[in-house]
């Protein structure tokens, strides 16, 4: 079973990385690009194929080490 999860800063967090990207953007000639937030991504490979388990192991994962859930969020997906 495969599964993605996408850690983004929580809307109010500043992100300077963001700004960054978005200013060399802008300096590129990339224009009408308004905001940029940065993120990770994560794929993981899991052995098994009972969803609400792996849903619940992720979960935790998330919450002990891959997100900091004070400033971020996170979204998980699943696929076969």
């Amino acid at each position: 079973m495969k599964a993605r999860v996408v850690v983004t800063l929580k809307n109010g967090v500043l992100d300077p990385q963001g700004q960054a990207i978005e200013g060399s953007l802008s300096s590129l000639g990339f224009s009408g690009v308004a905001e940029v937030r940065q993120g990770k991504v994560f794929d993981l490979e899991l052995d098994g194929t009972d969803v609400e388990s792996a849903r619940s192991q992720i979960t935790a994962m998330c919450d002990k080490l891959l997100a900091n859930t004070v400033i971020e969020n996170y979204a998980i997906e699943i696929s076969n």
